[in-house]
């Protein structure tokens, strides 16, 4: 159940982003459109108790980054996927407490993003000029995504509440 919710969620907040591009777009500051999947990912690093069951959630919503942002696919695919492994294995379930500390993780984690985003790019893309113009891109998309990252942690949070699963009174008893 806790998979399909945050599978839902990362779906809505896909649309949510899509739709955001358009509307930040016209304040004609580049990069500025946040990534509203990422702490939900970061997130899901940090809470998520099955590695495989979370890289594949990870990949599965990655996946649908890239048909959403018309990225070549798998460029998003393996950068959730990293993304999700490395917050796993980095253990800042501590550091994700306070509204600060989910700003600056929000932060580093998009920087690695960017620069992920950049360097795949320069090594699979086609076009010399595109790694260099999406580098400048880098920090504003940081700075955008961990502004909105404190609502997406505390959205994630209440899926993660809802969806613990509780023994109820006579369950699982002697027999």
């Amino acid at each position: 159940m806790r998979n399909s919710a945050f599978l839902a969620v990362g779906i809505t907040l896909l649309v949510m982003q899509s739709n955001l591009f358009r509307l930040i777009g016209k304040l004609d500051i580049p990069g500025a459109t946040p990534s509203l999947l990422l702490p939900l990912i970061v997130f899901m690093g940090v809470h998520e108790y099955s590695m495989a069951r979370g890289a594949a959630l990870a990949f599965l919503l990655g996946y649908l980054l890239d048909l959403f942002a018309g990225a070549p696919v798998g460029l998003f695919t393996f950068i959730t996927v990293t993304t999700f492994v490395v917050a796993r294995a980095a253990g800042v379930r501590l550091a994700a407490q306070t509204f600060l500390t989910k700003l600056a993780l929000a932060f580093v984690f998009g920087l690695v993003e960017g620069v992920l985003v950049v360097i795949l790019t320069a090594i699979f893309g086609g076009d010399a000029a595109r790694p260099r113009a999406l580098a400048l891109l880098v920090a504003p998309h940081a700075v955008s995504t961990a502004i909105v990252a404190p609502l997406v942690f505390r959205l994630a949070e209440r899926v993660h509440q809802i969806t613990i699963t509780v023994p109820r009174p006579g369950e699982g008893g002697a027999r």
